[in-house]
């Protein structure tokens, strides 16, 4: 299981998580990822360019001369596709472009784009996004304390976090190249498009109930600290490697 450092807006570690390995150590499957974008994008497609047949055009529907003995080309409508402003053939019409795709695959793309922004070290573990106030100078300050980018036009940022959270929404929505969602929103287009990831510790624990192949619900705990060898271990095992040595 990949274990997170955790920090705060100040860029401390104020801990260690460890995240379930079957949502965020995933193999990265590209050719599922690129499945679900395109499904993302068909989803998102309107559908509305049309274009005008020989039916659709206004004009007189009547001969315009008899068919012979005028020495012109026969014709039978002002509206043919051969006459300026007549009807066009096999033009676009209104259609609708989405797909269904399954729910297993959806959450596998998923999955697998979360373990591989992961392992880049471009998916950050923030404890809680806690402003006090609404305002778009704090949030850039704190992003760029965290040392995301050091500019406002720098890297694409995605923040998951609780759409409750006001202060976060109402201080980020200015700031370009910079999205946040919740973790019942979150999709494949996103993660992809945004070069960083900042989820909070609750957004994290609820996307690895929300994408675990099982139904068993998951707890995201702190990592124990690594233990410490005490002065008198140390002592001890030096003796035993001078015994050896002998």
């Amino acid at each position: 299981m990949p274990t997170v450092t955790v920090r705060n807006l100040k860029n401390k570690e104020v801990g260690e998580v460890t995240l379930p390995d079957t949502v965020f150590g995933a193999e990265y499957n590209e050719s599922l990822v690129h499945a679900a974008v395109r499904n993302y994008q068909a989803n998102g497609r309107q559908g509305t360019s049309a274009t005008k047949t020989r039916g659709n055009v206004s004009g007189s529907g009547r001969k315009l001369w008899k068919q012979k003995g005028t020495g012109r080309a026969r014709i039978a409508s002002l509206r043919s596709p051969l006459w300026k402003g007549g009807g066009n053939v096999h033009g676009p019409q209104p259609r609708d472009w989405s797909y269904d795709l399954p729910k297993k695959m959806r959450q596998g793309a998923l999955r697998s784009a979360l373990s591989e922004r992961l392992r880049e070290g471009n998916l950050i573990v923030i404890d809680e996004f806690s402003f006090g106030a609404a305002k778009t100078k704090d949030f850039i300050s704190a992003i760029e304390t965290l040392s995301i980018h050091e500019k406002i036009d720098g890297a694409k940022t995605l923040i998951v976090d609780s759409l409750d959270n006001v202060n976060l929404i109402l201080s980020s929505r200015n700031v370009p190249k910079t999205k946040v969602t919740n973790s019942f929103g979150l999709n494949i287009y996103d993660i992809i498009y945004h070069e960083k990831v900042l989820i909070s510790k609750a957004a994290a624990e609820e996307l690895a109930n929300l994408l675990s192949p099982g139904s068993e619900k998951i707890e995201i705990a702190a990592a124990e600290p690594k233990a410490k060898k005490t002065r008198a271990k140390k002592t001890e095992e030096k003796v035993e490697e001078a015994t050896d040595n002998e």
